[in-house]
């Protein structure tokens, strides 16, 4: 829902309503996509958590891999791992690893502001993988999200060809 004042400019309530547009089409209704958000940096781990949250997401976060493993574990179901790559204690290659042995099918958004590192570490980003420089705007967040999940970056599944 958004709120309009009697003396907001015309500009700022149609991004108002732009932006609650985008929003309402990022998850479809009645579909919860469950998203672990793991970053070690608090601020960015609140700002992933708000813009994903915002897009309709059912967010829970963790400030490094053993919190995120133990979050994981009482999620029940677990969509996308949203991660830093690299942080204290567990690097976000090696959460990845962990949590898939339990969920297999999980997908995961690696989060980094050294690509470089990434790619040392990690030569390859498998099917369900995907990457996203820090720092990222929220245009760019929700659709790195919505082509991982749905293959589209207007968060809806792509039809069967």
């Amino acid at each position: 829902m958004f709120r309009v004042m009697a003396n907001t400019p015309k500009a700022a309530v149609i991004a108002s309503i732009k932006d609650f547009a985008a929003r309402a089409k990022q998850t479809p209704p009645g579909e919860t996509i469950r998203v672990l958000v793991v970053d070690d940096e608090e601020p960015v781990r609140k700002f992933v958590a708000r813009v994903l949250k915002d897009a309709g997401y059912d967010i829970t976060m963790a400030g490094d891999g053993p919190e995120a493993i133990d979050a994981a574990s009482k999620m029940g179901a677990l969509d996308i791992l949203v991660t830093d790559v690299m942080m204290p204690m567990m690097t976000g290659d090696e959460l990845a690893r962990r949590i898939r042995q339990n969920e297999t099918k999980v997908k995961v958004l690696y989060l980094t502001g050294f690509a470089d590192r990434l790619f040392k570490e990690k030569t390859t980003l498998w099917e369900d993988e995907a990457f996203l420089d820090k720092p990222c705007s929220v245009a760019g967040l929700r659709q790195a999200v919505s082509l991982l999940y749905y293959g589209t970056t207007d968060g809806r599944p792509q039809a069967a060809s």
